[in-house]
């Protein structure tokens, strides 16, 4: 199947908006949940997350960029400086930088989560999406992109799966940083 990548600009909203469906995705996330504090979360609700997001999307960059097949959205991941998703940076996350001015860095990217269509997994989206995002970083400044997946899951839907297979990520040319939760991995690809 041939699949199209493209940035997330307003005018990919409704796309963006389907893909995601009623619920929003994982729980009604909308892909906040490294966008927002801990206490921000908590107080927020599905609409409060899907009007976060559309802001997000509204006043650029793009914070993502979206997987098509056939004219509709198949895939999301969630790809932009590390600053852009700030709970990613935590010292108590995995994902947390080696260097901690990495956080403040302009250059250097985090890919944080995905979301795939049901009817698309086990097709290679997240594969396309990575190499998009690569490509999206290099054109963008990136010096270096990271992402901190996950080694290991019984099942291709789930839900842990949001931050994507190492598997994928080590496809894509990204080297092991340090594991500071089991089967989580932070990894990295110099551009």
């Amino acid at each position: 199947m041939n699949t199209t990548i493209a940035p997330l600009v307003p005018e990919l909203w409704a796309d963006f908006e389907d893909l995601f469906g009623k619920q929003g995705a994982c729980y009604g996330c909308w892909c906040t949940h490294f966008r927002l504090s801990p206490a921000a979360r908590r107080a927020s609700n599905r609409e409060r997350n899907k009007d976060h997001i559309k802001a997000r999307i509204e006043a650029g960059p793009p914070p993502g960029l979206l997987a098509f097949e056939d004219g509709k959205a198949v895939g999301w991941m969630q790809i932009g400086p590390r600053a852009d998703v700030p709970e990613w940076n935590n010292k108590g996350r995995g994902s947390a930088p080696v260097d901690p001015a990495d956080a403040a860095d302009p250059g250097v990217w985090a890919i944080s989560c995905f979301f795939i269509r049901v009817k698309a997994r086990g097709r290679g989206v997240t594969h396309r999406l990575v190499e998009g995002g690569v490509e999206f970083a290099r054109q963008n400044g990136a010096r270096l992109v990271e992402a901190c997946p996950i080694d290991v899951s019984k099942d291709s839907r789930s839900i842990g799966l949001f931050v994507g297979s190492s598997r994928v990520f080590e496809k894509a040319g990204f080297e092991r940083l340090v594991e500071r939760k089991a089967g989580r991995p932070l990894m990295r690809l110099v551009l």
